[in-house]
């Protein structure tokens, strides 16, 4: 799995092929970039900077932001199975989760313009406030036997549209928040972080769910309070400067699009990584058949997905590691040709212990990849551009795995679930091989390589 994160060069240099760095003489401890392309200042005195552990701002949004995700985890496991209790129908549980992805995919255009508009702090806080008062409503009203329907989808999709908004100006935000040159240390750390909640989560969250049916919900409604808490505490400033200028929405929706768009590098990996998250969607239904086509328990199967979120944890604990080698176009080719090669052994895999293996192994190498890719395009996006490029990639790739899942299900209908295996395999070269042949993959280095 590659996912959504994507780092651009600057605008029309016909150099852009690779954006690097070197330390100017007169101005020790800035960045003067090469090729006639335009510095990026950092808010930070990077020569002195503290370490991350010192870095009081960063452990506060980071802290506040991994509770968060824990209360999440835990909603994301109870909310079919609270559904399923009140109705029995598994329709409708469906309906309950899929409600908040199409809210991120009405939502996630529009939400990098107002990101990069608004205040990006007092809109986190005020997204995060929400989350918690709307998801409050659901254990008050079940409690008190008035939960319905209508209520859980009307919070499912408000909690989607403000968690959306949340996203994209918490990743715009992070730069400000760290050195520029400790942004992929801060990525990868955050990532582990998120990796070891997901490893673990399924686990609390049916321990919550057995202790009440709302319990969960309960959870998820104080970590976005402590969410809030912590973001209070911050001190420093989520955005460099004041905020851009209020444009007509759609003028500022289109000036974002229209910047990404005008970047080669960025726009192919946009395209790749959008062919990607296709493949990943479709890819995770064929997993599932193929696991129970070798007639593997409900928690047989639940290993093979822990055994991938024990990879992903391992994958970004390496990640600085294999950075510190390989440039950053040399891990894009590397860690394309290592999906591909890895994605069809699922089709002769002859245990769902080899397929844990297989998952661990595939998701080891896709956090290397996406810490390397997000630092990329956090550092060589302008800051007024930060929240649009970050929702357009997030749509892009969100809706192309939404999509994914559609196909898979239809692919597997038409050939069998090896033979999609297979054949998403394939697909997979042909993105390998695709990216192998641009010049500009092959020359792009992250700042400072």
């Amino acid at each position: 799995m590659i996912v959504a994160t994507f780092r651009s060069t600057f605008p029309n240099q016909a150099a852009e092929q690779s954006v690097s760095v070197k330390r100017s003489k007169s101005t020790r401890g800035t960045f003067t970039v090469r090729m006639g392309v335009p510095p990026m200042k950092s808010n930070r005195v990077e020569e002195n900077a503290p370490s991350l552990w010192r870095n009081s701002d960063y452990l506060l949004l980071q802290g506040g932001q991994i509770v968060s995700y824990i209360g999440n985890q835990q909603q994301f496991i109870a909310l079919p199975l609270l559904v399923l209790a009140l109705t029995g129908s598994v329709v409708q549980a469906g309906i309950a989760v899929g409600v908040s992805t199409i809210a991120t995919l009405v939502v996630s255009p529009i939400a990098g313009a107002l990101v990069d508009m608004w205040d990006r702090k007092r809109t986190m806080v005020i997204c995060d406030a929400g989350r918690m008062l709307v998801t409050l409503t659901i254990p008050v009203a079940f409690w008190f036997h008035l939960l319905t329907m209508p209520q859980i989808y009307v919070v499912v999709i408000i909690a989607g549209v403000l968690g959306t908004l949340f996203s994209v100006a918490n990743s715009a935000a992070l730069p400000n928040v760290v050195p520029r040159d400790q942004l992929p240390v801060a990525l990868s750390q955050s990532q582990a972080a998120y990796s070891t909640v997901r490893t673990f989560g399924s686990l609390l969250g049916g321990t919550l769910y057995s202790i009440g049916s709302a319990f969960p919900f309960l959870v998820n409604a104080l970590s976005f309070g402590a969410s809030v808490f912590s973001l209070g505490l911050i001190r420093g400033d989520f955005q460099r400067g004041k905020e851009s200028p209020n444009l007509p929405l759609a003028r500022a929706m289109s000036e974002g699009f229209a910047w990404l768009w005008k970047q080669p590098l960025l726009r192919f990996l946009t395209v790749v990584n959008g062919a990607d998250s296709l493949r990943y969607g479709a890819g995770y239904l064929v997993i599932l058949v193929l696991a129970r086509e070798l007639h593997t328990s409900p928690r047989g199967i639940g290993a093979i997905f822990t055994g991938a979120a024990a990879g992903a944890l391992l994958g970004n604990l390496a990640s600085n590691r294999v950075r510190s080698h390989l440039r950053f176009g040399t891990i894009t080719i590397s860690m394309l040709w290592l999906e591909a090669l890895m994605f069809p052994l699922y089709a002769i895999a002859p245990s769902a212990l080899v397929m844990g293996f297989i998952a661990a192994a595939e998701e080891f190498v896709s956090p290397i990849y996406t810490v390397s890719l997000t630092s990329y395009r956090l550092m060589a996006t302008p800051d007024a551009m930060r929240g649009r490029t970050s929702s357009t990639v997030q749509f892009v790739t969100q809706g192309a795995q939404s999509v994914g899942a559609i196909v898979g299900g239809i692919l597997i209908q038409a050939v069998g679930a090896k033979a999609s295996a297979l054949f998403l395999g394939a697909w997979l070269i042909l993105l390998a091989v695709a990216t192998t042949v641009n010049k500009r993959v092959r020359q792009a280095s992250l700042p400072g390589e």
